[in-house]
């Protein structure tokens, strides 16, 4: 895939960490070849994260993330550094870029303590190492390098290369569901929430998965859809619908053909669904005066029928019938305590990549505190939840 072809999630994330003025930012305009982050000799040049989607050969589509020093001191410092050290959530494969002429600091050493906990591949970038009368020998995932003469640039991004396998694995998202050359309806909305001239991005990423293993889909509105079915010479094999239809799309799909969701397909993907199965069980045994969080990956302007802010609330209330309090996130800001929520609903996470996926459900799970999706709760407070996870045997025994 190209530029144009990949989404951010989908791409190998490849942050750069290391202390102020360690030569974070001139490396990354070294391995990417532009002027990405601003250079100066001014410790703490670098103040947020700066995230490039880009072409990086011989690694393909990836997000280049220059961080801010993991030593900045004072108030705002502080901030700098969570910042930095909230990059982990998403990182696929961490470099740690050190000053090659002098010892690694307890920061650094702490640092890849967190990549090895994380279970993050990771580098160490001894940069500046034009400065050194010798080089010393390299370990293993070590490597000297210089961002002003562009000293092994090359075998740097070869070095990130080799990583790839561990980082990012090709997985379908709905193909190994049908037989070869299968049938599947996709069932999508179009209301006032749908974007202007393009599926969103799950519905995109479902129908590629489809169409390249050969796959025959049909996609129509709810709308159509029971009309669609008639029209097809036999049964499809999966009904695959939005969230938000469920409860009418299930009224019409006959019970011998496997249904299911985008978001419960994009949790599957993303390796979350089993712990985001036992979180809906949460939500029949919500009691009054619960917190409830609803947290968006992405940010979008909200119309006045939105999904997150209004109909799953309105669902809330009609399935627990108690007096629930909801708050919401959205984007980046998602918090690192949650323990004062009885349960997470998030959405289905199609704009942040697998590792950011998991880094929250982690922090949930920490906590105590139950987790679940959007769609995965619609089908549960729809009364199809067991039917909308047929297509995974293994998967519906959580149920039991």
């Amino acid at each position: 895939m190209d530029l144009n072809q990949t989404s951010a999630a989908n791409r190998l994330h490849i942050t750069f960490f290391g202390l102020r003025n360690a030569g974070k930012s001139s490396l990354v305009n070294a391995v990417t070849g532009q002027d990405l982050a601003v250079v100066s000799e001014v410790a703490g040049t670098t103040t947020d994260p700066v995230k490039k989607s880009m072409e990086l050969l011989p690694l393909g589509p990836v997000v280049i993330i220059d961080t801010p020093g993991i030593d900045d001191e004072g108030a705002l410092g502080e901030m700098r550094v969570k910042k930095a050290r909230q990059a982990l959530d998403y990182t696929d494969i961490a470099v740690l870029v050190t000053d090659a002429t002098k010892p690694m600091s307890d920061y650094e050493t702490d640092l890849i303590a967190d990549f090895e906990e994380r279970k993050t591949p990771y580098i160490i970038a001894y940069n500046k190492s034009d400065l050194l009368s010798a080089l010393p020998e390299a370990k293993q995932r070590t490597i000297y390098v210089s961002a002003v003469t562009g000293f092994h640039i090359y075998e740097l991004k070869e070095l990130i290369g080799s990583l790839k396998e561990d980082s990012v694995k090709d997985k379908p998202i709905a193909a190994d569901l049908l037989p070869s050359g299968g049938v599947a309806v996709l069932v999508v909305p179009i209301d006032s929430a749908a974007p202007k001239g393009r599926l969103i991005l799950p519905q995109q990423q479902t129908l590629r998965d489809l169409l390249d293993a050969g796959d025959i889909a049909v996609v129509c509105r709810d709308g159509e859809l029971e009309s669609a079915l008639k029209k097809l010479s036999s049964p499809p094999n999966i009904v695959i619908t939005d969230s938000q239809a469920f409860g009418k799309v299930s009224k019409i799909v006959p019970q011998d053909i496997l249904l299911t969701s985008f978001s419960i397909l994009m949790a599957r993907y993303k390796g979350n669904l089993p712990s985001l199965i036992e979180g809906a069980a949460r939500l029949g045994n919500l009691r009054d005066g619960d917190k409830v969080l609803i947290a968006e990956a992405c940010t979008h302007h909200r119309q006045c029928d939105d999904i997150g802010t209004v109909k799953i609330p309105k669902w809330l209330d009609g399935y627990c019938k108690k007096n629930i309090t909801t708050e919401f996130c959205s984007g980046t800001e998602f918090p690192d305590d949650l323990q004062k929520y009885a349960l997470v609903i998030h959405c289905g996470g199609c704009m942040i990549n697998e590792k950011e996926m998991r880094s929250r459900v982690a922090k949930a799970r920490e906590k105590g505190v139950p987790m679940t999706n959007y769609g995965i709760a619609i089908a549960e407070m729809h009364g199809v939840l067991r039917r909308s996870l047929e297509p995974f045997p293994d998967i519906l025994k959580i149920l039991g």
